[in-house]
């Protein structure tokens, strides 16, 4: 398994991302979609989630495929984004069919980044216009880092942000995974150096500092997020996308596999106080692939895109931590 061309879910057959964010409210949105409705389900693993429209991606439910998926700052705000992508998919004639009537169906999830220091004193909702922005920038090429969703994340220790990364399995087929890291927990080890998710780094995405040697790693909780914020709210959310044809409760199964790679990314995860939700996409380009090597390709991608949206991040005025990239100059 080798990475794909660009190292982002957008190596899927398919799939296209786009970010908007305002830099004065250190918050921002990314919306998946793609040219046709897409096969798409989800799990999650923390305890404080927020979400829309998730209980249709159930293996049981009639809704066959989805228009969109949003990931979004500004906790219970952000769910808004949904509708601002709902207006752009119904403008351009997107939708489900019930009768006359066009539906567009956008699940979404949001993480907490209200206390960030950005601007928050708002008269009208921003998030609407946010997600029509993102959905109207969906293209091939997207933005990690310090962008869309991960615009204001936070990690226990330094900037979040928003990541991505890509496989090509020796079927031919793509894997990719999209995430907005904000977790309780850390993404890096004691030092603020190595990154927890070194043994799966790929060439130098994330550096190629390796493992960190030192042995017993995980035994400290500390949390420069907490002493500035004193927040529990947090959350890390994902979406993992193949073009392999898959079926509804595969794709819930992908999702299972992959909160696996959140888990050897960060440490704590799925805390009571983080979300850890990852949706899962088919695109069905390719034909029906493996399902357990599609899993764990699911896993290595979404730890990469872990780290890679960390040490993507860059510093912006009224920053409450600072960067990996500041703190390892």
């Amino acid at each position: 398994m080798t990475p794909g061309v660009q190292n982002l879910i957008t190596d899927v057959p398919g799939i296209l991302v786009g970010n908007a964010q305002d830099d004065a409210l250190k918050s921002g949105t990314t919306v998946l979609t793609s040219d046709a409705p897409f096969t798409a389900s989800v799990h999650v693993m923390g305890g404080a989630p927020g979400a829309r429209e998730t209980d249709l991606l159930s293996p049981d439910k009639s809704v066959a495929a989805v228009d969109a998926l949003v990931l979004s700052g500004g906790s219970a705000f952000g769910l808004d984004a949904c509708s601002g992508v709902v207006d752009g998919l119904r403008a351009a004639g997107r939708g489900f069919a019930v009768g006359p009537a066009q539906v567009p169906l956008v699940p979404g999830a949001i993480l907490f980044d209200l206390l960030n220091g950005g601007q928050k004193d708002w008269e009208q909702n921003p998030y609407a216009a946010l997600g029509r922005q993102a959905f109207e920038a969906a293209a091939q090429s997207f933005e990690i880092g310090t962008a869309g969703a991960g615009t204001g994340a936070l990690t226990a220790m330094m900037k979040g942000g928003l990541g991505s990364a890509s496989l090509t399995l020796p079927d031919g087929s793509t894997v990719g995974a999209l995430v907005g890291v904000n977790p309780v927990g850390s993404v890096t080890t004691p030092g603020d150096r190595h990154f927890y998710a070194a043994p799966f780094e790929m060439g130098d995405e994330f550096g190629a500092l390796g493992p960190d040697t030192a042995s017993g790693l995980g035994l400290s909780l500390d949390s420069r997020k907490m002493r500035a914020t004193s927040m529990r709210e947090n959350t890390t959310i994902a979406i993992v996308a193949t073009d392999a044809t898959l079926t509804k409760a595969e794709c819930k199964r992908i999702a299972v596999a992959a909160q696996d790679g959140i888990g050897r990314a960060t440490v704590p995860a799925h805390t009571p106080y983080d979300g850890d939700l990852v949706f899962s996409v088919s695109t069905a380009r390719a034909p029906a692939g493996d399902v357990t090597l599609i899993g764990h390709a699911a896993a290595l991608c979404l730890s990469r895109a872990i780290a890679r949206g960390v040490y993507a991040a860059t510093p912006a005025p009224g920053d409450l931590l600072e960067c990996w990239s500041t703190l390892n100059a």
